[in-house]
């Protein structure tokens, strides 16, 4: 009997924002079979020489020119035939991104890069809609109780950036009065002095998130639940 000859890939689900434009996805458009031309999530297969991380990293960079600050272990995929060319295990991440930092360029095996809102969707590669799917849950159950949605706003930004954010994320109308008393009440939030104007009505502040000030509550036991 011989031994089992298995690949080892990482993919990465890459989540942008826009007040405007709601939740993104980014994917490529694949250059090579199989599935030519149709669109994946980033990823490949990982060298002998890195570890997961610097192979999630190195992929997103080459097929699209995005570095990831956030990026989080998600979960392992390994279906028999998930990959019809051999064996594949897959080590799917999830990252979080400012869409506006970044000019997308695709490279290596990626004909294209792009942003597609999460309500609409290419059909997608291999099993990506499964990483897709449970990516888009375990982002709508983080949020609730870490504060990862500041990864994805301005350094400084109008309350209603974060209240549209919840809501698209959450996919749900939210009370914006009771939602602002709560995340103030929070205390991991700055107030700034710098006004911006939203329509019609008198300026609004903007707020910037206070890391510093969240993560010693983390540590000192108080939990950030929304």
């Amino acid at each position: 009997m011989s031994a089992p000859t298995i690949r080892l890939a990482v993919d990465a689900v890459v989540f942008g924002y826009d007040p405007k434009d709601g939740i993104s996805v980014l994917l490529i458009q694949r250059k090579y079979d199989p599935f030519k031309g149709g669109w994946a999530i980033p990823g490949g297969l990982v060298l002998e020489n890195e570890n997961l991380e610097t192979a999630v990293e190195r992929e997103l960079e080459e097929e699209t020119g995005v570095k990831v600050d956030y990026l989080e272990q998600l979960y392992t995929f390994g279906e028999l035939n998930r990959d019809p060319r051999n064996r594949v295990v897959a080590v799917a991440y999830y990252g979080l991104v400012k869409k506006s930092d970044f000019h997308l360029y695709a490279s290596t095996d990626a004909d294209d890069a792009k942003w597609f809102n999460w309500t609409e969707l290419p059909e997608l590669a291999f099993d990506h809609v499964k990483i897709l799917e449970t990516a888009i849950e375990r982002l709508k159950g983080k949020i609730r109780y870490e504060p990862i949605g500041f990864e994805l706003l301005d350094d400084k930004f109008p309350f209603s950036d974060l209240h549209k954010l919840y809501e698209a994320i959450l996919e749900v109308d939210i009370d914006r009065r009771n939602f602002k008393k709560k995340f103030l009440q929070l205390d991991i939030l700055n107030e700034l002095d710098e006004k911006i104007s939203e329509g019609k009505g008198r300026p609004g502040s903007l707020f910037q998130f206070n890391s510093d000030r969240y993560f010693a509550m983390k540590k000192a036991g108080i939990n950030f639940e929304v």
